[in-house]
């Protein structure tokens, strides 16, 4: 065993555990990029080796995927749905329902991150000024975003990772992912619906958003790029990465919308993580660290190469690492032919268990506390455990039946 990359990759993954480093400003990303920045500088890794562990279909996928959705929030699209639909006169339940369905809509095309971000605050003002209580309909938010982007290969990160990895048919997966998507969506509701009952109401002051104002020529520029785009995942085989960075390519040649403001809400940080982690787990898996691991879990009685096994580690290292990490660290692993469902699944849906478990959580807990909305952890955990439990035996069951009918 080298000692080098095995303390390189305890720091890392330590860091990505407690999203930190004690006594250290860093934070996941920097964590990842600095590990990186070791190994090649004591010479356990090569420049040129370095480069090519990234895989640079997978980047180009997710850099492409944000120009499309940051054209959707720069047009004032998000702002614009979440606004009208604060504005139906519907009972609590129902417009709970339509969140749920819009939030796991739109997270299934677009990143769910940036769907979380753009509709957090102006789903506050809406609650706010129908004086209904923002926090069910902010963690419905939340875990609609996380099961709705499982539905796809391009609704998260790790999705479009295993995606690009595993050569997965785009319409294939949709097929196998749909139904406990749907189910998913369904318990969400239930969920929040059950313990929000006869609760639905209390006097929130009416935040002052800040949002684009809805331009209907750029979004439906965006309507049209994202429709032909989806289409061609589905019917064509060219590769998603090049149709991606093509549609990003034509909505930066516009002459109203400056490239710096489209560019400015890529999220680089992810893009550094991703890379960071490529090679890391690289080194790792070169120096044989890896297979040693896997050999040791396969002595316990754990292999993760089966089905049932894969999905019960996939859960519990989502919830330890977060997903993308846990996604990378379990790929090699993905040989079973329904391995890629099983990953993209069971790490999405693990997400909603606790706050950490999935950046969407953050990004909507920490945006409504800066409108002075506080969502503690038992609050999340009071919705975020039943609908993680449910939506994942959803899932489990119907792999299992897929699996079998295969």
């Amino acid at each position: 065993m080298d000692g080098t990359v095995a303390a390189v990759f305890g720091f890392v993954y330590f860091g990505m555990i407690l999203g930190r480093i004690p006594g250290l400003a860093l934070d996941r990303t920097g964590i990842a990029l600095l590990g990186a920045i070791f190994l090649l500088a004591t010479g356990k890794l090569q420049p040129e080796d370095a480069w090519r562990s990234i895989d640079v279909p997978t980047i180009a996928l997710l850099l492409g995927l944000m120009v499309v959705s940051a054209q959707f929030r720069l047009g004032g699209f998000y702002a614009h749905l979440t606004r009208r639909l604060g504005a139906m006169e519907v009972s609590p339940a129902l417009f709970l329902a339509l969140l749920i369905l819009c939030a796991g809509f739109l997270s299934a095309l677009l990143a769910n991150d940036i769907v979380c971000l753009a509709m957090t605050p102006v789903l506050v003002e809406g609650c706010a000024r129908r004086g209904l209580d923002p926090v069910p309909f902010l963690l419905a938010l939340a875990c609609a975003a996380n099961v709705g982007s499982a539905a796809t290969l391009i609704g998260n990160p790790q999705n479009m990772l295993i995606g690009q990895t595993l050569k997965l048919s785009f319409a294939a997966y949709l097929f196998d992912a749909a139904i406990p998507v749907l189910l998913g969506l369904a318990a969400v509701w239930w969920v929040i619906h059950q313990k929000a009952r006869g609760n639905w109401y209390r006097e929130t002051p009416v935040p002052m958003i800040e949002a684009p104002p809805f331009n209907a020529w750029q979004t439906g520029k965006g309507l049209v790029v994202l429709t032909v785009l989806i289409a061609l995942f589905l019917f064509s085989r060219l590769p998603r990465d090049v149709l991606a960075l093509a549609a990003a390519g034509w909505l930066l040649s516009s002459r109203r919308m400056a490239s710096r403001k489209i560019l400015g809400l890529v999220d680089w940080q992810l893009l550094v993580l991703f890379s960071g982690l490529f090679i890391v787990n690289h080194v790792l898996a070169a120096s044989g660290m890896l297979a040693g691991i896997m050999s040791a879990l396969r002595s316990a009685g754990i292999n993760i190469h089966n089905p049932g096994w894969l999905f019960a580690v996939t859960v519990f290292l989502s919830n330890l690492v977060s997903n993308v990490p846990a996604t990378m660290l379990l790929l090699p692993a993905a040989v079973h032919p329904m391995a890629g469902p099983i990953l993209a699944l069971a790490s999405t849906l693990a997400g909603n268990l606790f706050i950490v478990g999935s950046i969407a959580n953050i990004i909507v807990i920490e945006q409504a506390r800066s409108l002075d909305i506080h969502i503690r952890w038992s609050d999340h955990a009071r919705i975020g455990i039943p609908v993680t439990l449910i939506s994942l035996a959803f899932a489990a069951a119907w792999l299992w039946l897929r699996s079998a009918a295969g």
